[in-house]
């Protein structure tokens, strides 16, 4: 109960990430990225009972990262492209970060370097 009043709190890539934490629904994402599927098209693939896949596809559903959508028996889920690009955005920033560390870093090794060889 106290978990779920905090999870109000938290930032929306917190759930992103910890549904991409797990091999299976990474596999559920890049089996998406092509189109759409029905759960047992996706549950296929995995040595597990369709109601443990059904957790898989309801955290990545909670997450955002998938929709699903009942058509009479079918679950059909699709990828929500808005979420990844949330991933997407925040991954290149943090690149950017590290790329200008390890630039400045280059030019100290690189000054350090050539002030020995002069003297």
């Amino acid at each position: 109960m106290i978990l779920s009043h905090m999870e109000k709190y938290l930032d929306p890539l917190d759930g992103i990430f910890q549904a991409l934490a797990d091999p299976t629904r990474r596999a559920v994402i890049g089996r998406l990225a092509r189109g759409p599927a029905s759960v047992g098209e996706l549950a296929q693939p995995f040595a597990m009972a369709l109601p443990s896949f059904m957790k898989h596809v309801h955290l990545l559903e909670d997450s955002g990262l998938i929709r699903t959508n009942k058509t009479g028996r079918v679950r059909t889920c699709t990828i929500n492209m808005t979420r990844l690009a949330a991933v997407s955005g925040w991954l290149e920033e943090q690149r950017s970060v590290w790329e200008g560390r390890t630039d400045r870093l280059e030019k100290l090794v690189t000054a350090s370097n050539d002030s020995e060889t002069t003297k």
